[in-house]
């Protein structure tokens, strides 16, 4: 409404001819009466490397904002959205408007949010919508000239305050402490830089922040009592370990932040055992880092003519030691579903071997 007064207004008392005043007509031309003309950028080498990091963060804006809005909207009207569809309607959608000389587009809250509390439903809802502004843009467009600028500064003042969701400061002092730096990395170099800077700068810290709470999950220890196994054919607890077998539990997700978790360990239990049963139950993720860390072990053992057993390793870290072909050098033999088979196998292991206890 304040766009539509001030646009009357400007026409009536000649803003620009009378007081100066810049309009989009004075400052941009006359608007264009139709639509734009399909035609590929032609742009050379260098200009499309510049423009390869900002296409990156939008990109990743878009889809979280997308995805969030279709969370959000599932809730109003109990529905459940397909994201692999959402991300590819909108993929397809923005290589068009750029063909067109558009801006990116994505699904956005306030305007779907709208649309539900009008009684929208299905995607015909959002196919109104779009032939809506379609008809908005052919017929109102041109009259856009008689705007201020001035007027639409202060719509975009408006708006950015409303964005803002300042009521977020008040809740920082309940945050963890990670997410109080992200929020205000995000916030900080928003306004002082530029919003791809800002994504950025966030997703690395966000980045690391994750990498340092996984590491401080993951645990390595010596299996000595009852752990959190479901099953107590998982547990030491109740077994005999015979002489010469050590059993090591490792806990949480084995990666790059907490592989020297398990060389630490074994430092501080003294001398290799005869046999090193590995109980990787509860170790539900394996990167390439602890896959050389297991590879390291192995070699160290196999050196000292000592063996190492894997008991009931997870779908993902078995597949990536068999995808390795770590499986076929520790052989299937020491590959063990339980703790009893696990045990079972290291007594014949220290039998087989002259010298040694059973």
């Amino acid at each position: 409404m304040v766009v539509i007064l001030v646009a009357v207004a400007s026409v009536i008392f000649h803003f620009n001819e009378n007081f100066g005043i810049q309009t989009l007509g004075t400052a941009f031309g006359e608007m264009p009466r139709s639509l734009p003309v399909p035609h590929w950028p032609l742009l050379p080498f260098d200009e499309w490397r510049a423009l390869l990091p900002a296409a990156m963060t939008i990109a990743v804006l878009g889809a979280i904002e997308s995805l969030l809005c279709a969370v959000v909207s599932d809730g109003m009207i109990d529905d459940r959205h397909d994201s692999n569809q959402e991300l590819m309607a909108q993929g397809i959608a923005n290589m068009t408007v750029g063909i067109f000389g558009g801006m990116p587009t994505t699904g956005v809250i306030a305007r779907t949010a709208a649309n539900v509390r009008c009684g929208a439903q299905t995607p015909i809802a959002g196919i109104i919508h779009s032939l809506t502004l379609l008809v908005i843009l052919l017929l109102a467009a041109p009259l856009a000239k008689h705007i201020p600028l001035a007027a639409l500064s202060a719509v975009l003042v408006v708006v950015a305050l409303r964005m803002g969701e300042w009521h977020q400061f008040a809740r920082l002092k309940r945050w963890p402490k990670s997410d109080v730096a992200i929020f205000l990395c995000a916030f900080g170099l928003t306004v002082t830089v530029d919003l791809p800077t800002a994504v950025g700068a966030s997703l690395i810290l966000a980045s690391a922040l994750l990498v340092k709470r996984l590491s401080e999950t993951t645990q390595v220890d010596a299996d000595e009592a009852v752990t959190q196994a479901a099953s107590l054919s998982q547990t030491t607890a109740g077994r005999l370990i015979p002489e010469g077998v050590v059993v090591f539990r490792i806990f949480g997700a084995f990666f790059f932040g907490a592989a020297d978790k398990l060389e630490s360990s074994l430092r501080r239990s003294g001398q290799l055992p005869e046999v090193l049963i590995l109980r990787m139950r509860d170790a539900l993720a394996l990167d390439a880092t602890g896959l050389d860390a297991l590879e390291d072990l192995f070699e160290k053992l196999q050196k000292q003519k000592k063996q190492l057993i894997l008991c009931a390793p997870h779908s993902q870290p078995l597949f990536a030691l068999t995808r390795a072909g770590f499986i076929d050098r520790i052989g299937m033999d020491n590959i063990c579903g339980d703790m009893d088979a696990s045990l079972a196998r290291a007594r014949q292991i220290l039998v087989e071997k002259p010298g040694k206890p059973a």
